[in-house]
């Protein structure tokens, strides 16, 4: 292999090479009805999708909003804005009409995509709005010229992947053309993929994990994308087998909820060599996971800021995936301070927690129109996650929990994501979250909410069993001192749980917490 000139990497050669060596190789197969468009055909109408947005008067550099669902037009439609150097604003789905207005004008986007049902919730963000079937007639029309050829750098932007906004308004995470075309090439390496994989990608299109990992890894693999409209626990396995899926990732509730299905004799008859997710799951369920349905799950760490972070090893050999990373030494509780360093090599640290930093070749540019808020977010070089870590004495890094998600109570610090983790082990629950709510005295106490399990095989589930099973399985300082037992959590197009949504609730009704008879234990 040849020197990779970084500068130079784009994700329309990158396509383009794939094209060129595999034409007749599916890489798109939808699972609605089943269709597969070979590299060839997808290029086409990709080419096509190109040409129509130089007509509608896009050029390199603009932003253009999408709300669209998972469908290969989608794909089609971003894949040929990247020809031109356009770049991607694609809006969560779950979106009411202030938060998908505040991303259009944040962005600067010069035109919009929208499903029907979207279309007039863009309108009065005052941005001309095509719907798929107005885009696909324009690209498809007989006449339209190629769009001419246009001049790509490794530090284009190719997507803006807006950020929660748990911290205030969303933050546009400018990712680049190189950091797409690398992830695609690292996550084959990380997945040990061959050459014509398929992976499964049932997490929306305008999460970077299916626009980084699963599309480029399908293009650098040559591979097959099996693109799903949505997660659904129901279709899942039957998707999976249909179409010989070798690779999924999974994140938030997903690996939980297919545990917690009901078990069949042929769960093991699957294709799937390798799945890979976040967060971290605990050792108990990934055994499960791996014996029940034949297959290697690993766990990493990333963000939307940066597709390089941590990985474990996907064999049973070597040291995690990683670049740069760090962990600053706390010297007081959940505010370790953001300690500059000016040299890039990763210290070895102790086991004390402190904050994640990352450093290493697939970084955000920045976000968008937010110069002081990228100067306290990248500090030379390094990335503050905001993400509370440690690192043990064989250099593995082990996450703890978002900071802002740590509750101090007694003068311990208590992660949510463990607790959540241990009840949510219990046979007769679906699901668990941990928020910290105010305590009489001082600092905070956990209260958890707990979705019971469904099923004929769901036995009975009582607030004493949550306690008891919490009890039984944690420290005395983190058992949660009260619960409030829900028929779902509210969550992101993700699956990732809204903790804000969570506080708000109980905001609007303390007094529905169930609380836990005090225990001798809990004054130590």
């Amino acid at each position: 292999m040849g020197v990779i000139d970084l500068a130079r990497l784009n994700v329309r050669d990158f396509f383009d090479e794939a094209r060129a060596a595999s034409p007749e190789a599916p890489f798109v197969i939808f699972t609605t009805d089943d269709r597969a468009y070979s590299f060839r055909e997808a290029g086409g109408f990709i080419d096509r999708a190109a040409a129509a947005w130089h007509e509608l008067g896009v050029r390199h550099g603009d932003r253009v909003a999408f709300m669209l669902g998972n469908t290969p037009e989608f794909l089609w439609a971003w894949l040929g804005l990247a020809r031109i150097g356009g770049v991607l604003v694609a809006i969560n789905t779950g979106f009411r009409e202030a938060e998908a207005g505040y991303l259009v004008r944040d962005s600067g986007a010069r035109i919009a995509l929208a499903d029907d049902e979207f279309a007039g919730m863009l309108a009065p963000a005052g941005r001309p709005v095509l719907t798929p079937a107005e885009f696909g007639a324009l690209a498809a029309r007989s006449g339209l010229d190629p769009a001419p050829a246009v001049d790509l750098a490794g530090d284009d932007l190719i997507s803006l992947i807006y950020t929660s906004g748990t911290t205030g308004d969303p933050k546009g995470v400018m990712q680049t053309h190189r950091n797409f075309v690398l992830t695609g090439q690292a996550y084959i390496d990380w997945m040990r993929m061959e050459p014509g994989e398929r992976i499964y990608a049932c997490l929306p299109l305008f999460h970077i994990n299916s626009q980084a990992y699963s599309t480029m890894a399908a293009i650098a693999a040559r591979g097959a994308l099996v693109l799903a409209p949505r997660f659904s626990a129901s279709r899942f396995w039957p998707d999976v087998r249909r179409h010989r899926v070798s690779v999924f990732n999974f994140i938030g509730a997903m690996a939980m909820i297919l545990t917690k299905s009901q078990a069949s004799p042929d769960d093991a008859d699957n294709h799937v060599r390798i799945a890979y997710g976040v967060p971290a799951l605990a050792v108990e369920v990934v055994d499960e996971i791996e014996a029940r349905f034949g297959l290697r799950c690993i766990s990493g760490f990333g963000m939307s800021e940066t597709t390089f972070g941590l990985l474990e090893p996907s064999t049973d050999r070597g040291i995690p995936a990683r670049w740069g990373c760090r962990v600053t030494t706390p010297t007081r509780a959940c505010r370790p301070p953001r300690r500059r360093s000016s040299t890039s090599r990763a210290p070895r640290c102790c086991a004390a927690r402190g904050e994640l930093l990352l450093r290493n070749a697939a970084m955000m540019s920045g976000y968008f129109g937010l110069a002081e808020k990228t100067a306290e977010t990248l500090v030379e070089g390094w990335l503050h996650t905001g993400d509370s870590a440690y690192q043990d004495d064989d250099g593995f890094f082990f996450f703890v929990d978002r900071m802002k998600d740590i509750v101090r109570r007694r003068g311990e610090n208590v992660s949510s994501l463990e607790v959540e983790r241990v009840i949510a082990r219990h046979p007769s629950i679906a699901e668990a979250a941990v928020i910290g709510v105010p305590a009489e005295l001082s600092d905070e106490e956990l209260l958890v909410f707990v979705v019971p399990r469904d099923g004929v095989d769901a036995a009975p589930l009582s607030a004493g069993d949550v306690f008891a099973w919490a009890a039984e399985h944690l420290a005395p300082f983190k058992v949660p001192r009260y619960l409030r037992f829900a028929d779902a959590l509210p969550k992101t197009a993700t699956a990732k749980v809204q903790k804000e949504r969570l506080r708000a609730m109980d905001a609007d009704d303390p007094a529905g917490r169930i609380v836990r008879e005090p225990d001798r234990r809990d004054e130590r």
